[in-house]
C-alpha cells in the first residue's frame, strides 16, 4: 500500500469499487516507490471515452537529474477495460455522482489505484457515519475482553 484516501471515505458514500491500471513514466514510479504521493484531493474524470486522474500530486523523484523529471500536477490516465469505462460513464451521466481514488498500491510490480463512484454526503450523513464507526469499534473492543480469560486475584 502505497497511500490511502481517508477522507474519501469519509465525505464519500461510496458506491462501487473499480480497479484501475495507471499510465506513469519512470520517475513517477520511483517517487511512488518511496511513498511521496499525494491522494487527499484528487479525482477522476471522464474525457475522449477515457478516465483520468487529476489533481494526484507525486513528487518529482530525488535523484532524477535535470529533464529526467516530471510534471508532479499532470494528469494520469486509467486503465480499464472497455466495458468498466462504459459502466463508469452511465452511472456518471444517469446520476450526480463522481470518481475518487481510494488507495494506490503495486500490484505484481505494476502501480494500482482502487477507485470508488461515490455520492457525496451532507453534514448530517458524515456525523452519522462517524457515529455508526465508533459503535462498531466500541463493540470490538468489548468483545475482544469479553473474550479474554479472566484470571482470580487469590492464585
Amino acid at each position: 500500500m502505497v497511500a490511502t484516501n481517508r477522507r474519501a471515505r469519509r465525505d464519500f458514500e461510496i458506491l462501487d469499487e473499480y480497479e484501475a491500471g495507471l499510465v506513469l513514466v519512470g520517475s513517477e514510479v520511483k517517487s511512488l516507490r518511496e511513498s511521496k504521493v499525494t491522494l487527499a484531493e484528487s479525482y477522476a474524470r471522464m474525457a475522449d471515452g477515457e478516465l483520468w486522474l487529476q489533481s494526484l500530486h507525486i513528487a518529482p523523484y530525488t535523484h532524477a537529474s535535470g529533464d529526467a523529471g516530471h510534471d508532479p500536477d499532470r494528469p494520469k490516465k486509467l486503465l480499464l477495460h472497455r466495458g468498466e469505462l462504459n459502466r463508469i460513464k452511465a452511472r456518471l451521466e444517469q446520476d450526480r455522482l463522481t470518481v475518487v481514488p481510494l488507495s494506490l498500491y503495486f500490484k505484481q510490480g505494476r502501480a494500482k489505484v482502487l477507485i470508488g463512484i461515490a455520492r457525496g454526503r451532507r453534514r448530517a450523513d458524515k456525523r452519522q457515519a462517524i457515529a455508526e464507526q465508533d459503535a462498531r469499534r466500541e463493540a470490538r473492543r468489548e468483545m475482544g475482553r469479553a473474550a479474554k480469560p479472566r484470571g482470580s486475584l487469590s492464585e
